[in-house]
């Protein structure tokens, strides 16, 4: 019996990745951010095409069982997939030029054979052609070329036909999404940094020389969350976008506001009584709560790693939408506390 499974991440640049003169060229229109990725994955190579990626890195294994007295024995294995990188747009008044990227080998490691499974790997990555002369933190202190992005999935197939998924490394630049076998979005890397991807991801501080760099994954958001995100930055009223140092409190359970919050970057802990509840990732929409019930904080909200953070008003938000929010926020709080 032959039992496949797959996990692909896929690369992009959201507007709040960016910071500073760094932002320039995007706010000017001769670049340009990403639009988020679908929820799921129909066709890899249509998103290619279409440019809603900069690079995707698909891992595709299976292996072979038989059955060997009441248990499964793996009789073989194998592994497919690879790297999928985009090309950089730059527009310049009316005109259009393309800059072929620059992909780097796929690293695949040997796979790891256990008592009823077997472990892939895979790193796959490259580079923009276009030319980024820019200071860097190590010898020669001055790179012509822009630095190298890239993730490393891991993929466990088990003999009963279970498959594990795990960002085993990944650059700091850009964001990353990760979908599961079935293609739908499972995971995302929760913290992206522009400047110590930009002074380090080049020559032996990559994969392909002597590191990796590990990836902060969280969980993914609601539906409902994601819609509502597209209604705080999009939808009326600009927010009003914190940053926030690792440690320090947004909000403290018991003190009045109505404010919603979305994290755009990092990762939020929510406490209830001084006892950690959960951590958030981008994505999750916090706060509706207090807009709801009388306008006191139910939870204190601290950052968790360097967060950034959009904060709306309630009023921009269907009251019925922010009761649904809530009901599903209760139910992960009570299922957490089972």
């Amino acid at each position: 019996m032959r039992i496949e499974s797959s996990v692909t991440s896929i690369s992009w640049i959201p507007s709040e990745a960016l910071a500073g003169l760094v932002k320039m060229p995007f706010e000017a229109g001769i670049l340009h951010y990403d639009e988020p990725p679908p929820d799921a994955i129909d066709d890899l190579e249509a998103l290619r095409v279409a440019d809603r990626f900069r690079f995707a890195n698909d891992l595709r294994a299976h292996i072979e069982v038989e059955d060997d007295g009441g248990s499964r024995r793996i009789v073989g294995f194998g592994q497919t997939g690879s790297g999928h990188i985009g090309v950089t747009r730059v527009r310049v008044g009316k005109r259009e030029v393309t800059f072929t990227s620059f992909p780097l080998p796929d690293l695949r490691p040997e796979p790891e054979v256990g008592d009823g499974w077997v472990r892939f790997v895979q790193t796959t990555g490259g580079r923009t052609g276009l030319p980024a002369p820019h200071r860097v933190a190590h010898p020669p202190y001055v790179q012509y070329d822009a630095p190298i992005a890239w993730t490393t999935l891991a993929l466990t197939i088990h003999a009963d036909g279970r498959s594990d998924r795990e960002v085993v490394g990944a650059s700091p630049f850009p964001r990353c999404w990760i979908y599961d076998h079935e293609g739908k979005l499972a995971a995302k890397t929760g913290l992206v940094d522009f400047k110590q991807w930009s002074r380090h991801a080049f020559g032996k501080h990559t994969p392909w020389g002597q590191t990796d760099s590990p990836a902060l994954v969280t969980a993914v958001e609601t539906a409902l969350e994601r819609e509502l995100s597209a209604t705080i930055m999009r939808g009326g009223a600009r927010p009003d976008v914190r940053t926030l140092k690792r440690g320090k409190t947004l909000v403290e359970q018991g003190r009045p506001g109505d404010a919603v919050f979305l994290i755009l970057d990092g990762v939020v802990a929510v406490e209830v009584d001084g006892e950690p509840l959960a951590e958030l990732g981008p994505g999750a929409v916090l706060g509706e709560r207090a807009a709801l019930e009388g306008g006191a904080r139910t939870g204190t909200l601290r950052a968790s790693t360097r967060c950034k953070v959009a904060v709306a008003s309630a009023d921009q938000i269907d009251r019925s939408v922010l009761a649904e929010l809530s009901a599903g926020h209760r139910r992960e709080e009570a299922a957490r506390g089972s």
